[in-house]
């Protein structure tokens, strides 16, 4: 007669070793593996099949939970803008104004291809349409014309992507040709001060400004103008 068997049939795991094999899946997961992926792999890699294989699901799976790529990018989008906080209401409109520009920009270097994706269509998520809303509510409460709030936010947001893209492409280029943005930066300035005077002069001459810029001081000086330039057209409606 056999033994009754008193041992376990399969190997001793973890405790949480296969926990994600139970793990039911839901849009919630697969949102976080996307991003995961994205930080990873970038953008252009982000497939529904990357993934499923990464769920280790089929990749009809996704699509009980996720319509298609296009709702995954606004789901992607919005996972992004629920990570920023709204800036102290009680602040002047001028330093909300600052401080969440400050926030965008910081939550869009905090994810590789970001920028890339925030252009890449119209945002339908809620919390993207949030920020707006109350974007749009911040220069309600200041006081400009309905017809300029659109402009205004347009152009705040435009900024703060276009200066992210920048800082990010620097920086990755750095990364890529192993050597550091200061040392890139000095590349920079070797070349433009190879190149003839009497053709270049303004560039020669500013060359350590333009490859050694400190990105903060950038970034609040730019932003600065744009304030200022705002304040003065609502000044104009007074």
């Amino acid at each position: 007669m056999a033994r009754k068997r008193t041992v376990s049939v399969h190997p001793p795991t973890g405790r949480n070793e296969d926990e994600n094999l139970h793990t039911p899946l839901d849009r919630n997961r697969i949102v976080q593996t996307a991003l995961q992926l994205l930080n990873e792999s970038g953008l252009k890699e982000l497939s529904m099949r990357k993934i499923a294989d990464k769920l280790q699901v089929k990749t009809a799976s996704l699509y009980y939970h996720v319509k298609d790529k296009e709702q995954l990018m606004q789901l992607l989008l919005d996972q992004i803008c629920e990570t920023m906080a709204w800036p102290d209401s009680s602040l002047p409109w001028n330093k909300q104004l600052i401080s969440w520009a400050e926030q965008f920009k910081h939550v869009l270097l905090s994810h590789r291809d970001a920028v890339e994706l925030f252009n890449s269509g119209l945002g339908g998520g809620y919390e993207r349409l949030t920020q707006m809303e109350k974007l749009y509510g911040l220069f309600v409460t200041a006081g400009f014309k309905d017809d300029q709030i659109p402009w205004i936010a347009s152009i705040v947001k435009n900024y703060v992507l276009g200066f992210a893209a920048e800082e990010a492409r620097i920086y990755a280029f750095a990364g890529g040709v192993q050597t550091t943005p200061e040392e890139l930066g000095e590349q920079y300035s070797r070349f433009f001060r190879q190149l003839p005077e009497e053709r270049f002069p303004h560039l020669i001459r500013l060359a350590s400004h333009t490859t050694n810029t400190n990105w903060a001081e950038e970034f609040e000086f730019g932003l600065g103008v744009l304030i200022n330039g705002f304040a003065a057209k609502l000044q104009d409606q007074s």
